[in-house]
Formats: structure tokens, C-alpha cells, sequence
């Protein structure tokens, strides 16, 4: 599998935007959470590289062994859509929360980490 695999969706779906209203409600009060969602839904496509969103969010990498980031790394190689990864901005401690997209990453990131991810980064 190469880089060329890697079909981006310009659409984010639905369940993503939920996925991320659950985790920000986990470090971010609800109303809190729900409101940075909505920002999300409106905030346009940016791009950058995977191992700059890894560094700033200081996430520990998986692996292509995890069951997660295989079934992506599935899906990319059959030619599915990948859906943008959702970022927000804690400016308070200096890093980029994940709200969506984790796996979707570390998958990419372990195929090329250097690929370019679009995003939607409040």
C-alpha cells in the first residue's frame, strides 16, 4: 500500500461529528463540547502533514497491529473515502485535541508520514 491509496472525502459525515461531541465532552463541559462541534461543522478543509497533528497533539502512535487502525488501513485499500480529521485548538496547554479521526491518522501516518491530512481545525 502507498500513499496513492489515500482517497480524502471533502465531506465530513455525521457520526464523526457525534464521535467528537462525545470525546470533547470528556475533557470539555457539554455545552462546551456541543458548541466547539458546531464550530467544526463550519470550519473549512485545511491541510497538514500527519507527523505535525502527532507532535502537536502528543498522542502516542498506533500502530498498523491495532484492530482499529487496520480495519482503516482495510478500507483505504479497497478504495474507500477517508474522512477529514477533527482538530481543536487548546490553547491553554499548547496542543491540538483530536476529536475525531485518531485511527483514521495513525493509519494514514503508517503508510506515509508525510501525508498530507485535511482537516477541519477549530
Amino acid at each position: 500500500m502507498n500513499k496513492k491509496n489515500i482517497i480524502w472525502s471533502k465531506k465530513t459525515k455525521d457520526r464523526d461529528y457525534t464521535a467528537a461531541a462525545s470525546y470533547l465532552s470528556l475533557i470539555y463541559s457539554p455545552s462546551l463540547a456541543k458548541k466547539l462541534v458546531e464550530r467544526l461543522r463550519h470550519a473549512p478543509i485545511t491541510l497538514f502533514y500527519s507527523k505535525d497533528v502527532f507532535r502537536a497533539s502528543e498522542l502516542a502512535l498506533l500502530g498498523p497491529g491495532n484492530s482499529h487502525v487496520r480495519k482503516v488501513r482495510a478500507k483505504i485499500s479497497r478504495g474507500h473515502k477517508v474522512s477529514p480529521i477533527l482538530l481543536v485548538r487548546n490553547e491553554q496547554n499548547g496542543k491540538v485535541v483530536i476529536a475525531d479521526g485518531y485511527h483514521r491518522m495513525c493509519a494514514v501516518y503508517s503508510i506515509d508520514e508525510d501525508a498530507i491530512l485535511p482537516c477541519r481545525i477549530i
